[in-house]
């Protein structure tokens, strides 16, 4: 009787501390469980806090994008430093011909690509688009002394526009693939209306403004040619991306930070 008693408490002994171990070692796991994932999270935050952004322009479009020395400047620099920041990170700018920055978002070379674009139903195909952060106005530039003083006068001339621009696109829909003629940079363009090649150029407005200010003897036409959007172009498989930039331009909205960059190179006439 004794010795059953006795067998009794060795397993009863045994069975308790194979219950503590078992409790002892889910406690263990669950800890490190906790450690790991709390890692992940600290390693993924650390990740979004040092990310590089990198945007695709074209910097001879002032006052959007341009250069002064190797310094990168204009409206959608800034816009684009500061939607960086929003996101925890930094911004890095990679200039490119402007017909090859939707090429780059969608090999994702780029992280997205802002320079004057205006949103069309083509590009849309290509690649996704924020919400709309700036408006664009296309106009005509003539040499001053032209014929033509409107935009019917246009027709049968040669027209100068900037490769893959919508002035390009546009002109060509309006006026004839024989009678455009496209150039890498809207300033070759107007060298070229300078010297007789073209009679006149189509461009953005802030820049043709800067332009007819760098080159006697030009001129803007008072009709406006179209008026567009500006938006953030974004690769289609980068929705989250695209949900961040959007994010981002809304605050930077709506704590009036957007109005002020473009107020600091658009001067109200």
């Amino acid at each position: 009787m004794k010795r059953l008693l006795s067998l009794v408490l060795v397993v009863a002994l045994v069975l308790s501390c194979a219950v503590l171990f078992t409790a002892c070692g889910d406690k263990d796991v669950a800890k490190n469980e906790q450690s790991d994932n709390g890692a992940v999270e600290n390693e993924q935050s650390e990740k979004k806090d040092n990310a590089v952004f990198k945007m695709g322009t074209n910097a001879a479009f002032p006052p959007y994008e341009y250069k002064e020395g190797e310094e990168f400047k204009g409206i959608d620099v800034e816009i684009a430093t500061a939607i960086a920041k929003e996101l925890g990170g930094k911004l890095e700018i990679v200039d490119m011909e402007f017909d090859s920055i939707i090429t780059s978002v969608q090999k994702g070379e780029v992280d997205f690509g802002i320079a004057g674009m205006t949103v069309t139903d083509e590009r849309k195909e290509e690649v996704d688009f924020t919400s709309s952060y700036a408006t664009g106005v296309q106009v005509v530039i003539v040499p001053e002394g032209s014929d033509i003083a409107t935009l019917d006068d246009l027709e049968g001339k040669k027209i100068g526009v900037q490769l893959g621009t919508t002035g390009d696109i546009y002109a060509k829909d309006d006026y004839g693939e024989d009678h455009v003629v496209s150039y890498s940079k809207g300033a070759d363009a107007v060298i070229a209306l300078k010297g007789g090649d073209v009679q006149a150029v189509i461009i953005d407005n802030e820049p043709a403004k800067a332009f007819v200010a760098e080159n006697e003897g030009l001129k803007i036409l008072e009709t406006e040619y179209a008026i567009e959007d500006y938006a953030i172009a974004v690769a289609k498989d980068n929705s989250e991306l695209l949900d961040d930039i959007n994010d981002a331009l809304e605050k930077l909205t709506e704590d009036g930070t957007i109005d002020e960059i473009i107020a600091k190179y658009i001067k109200a006439e």
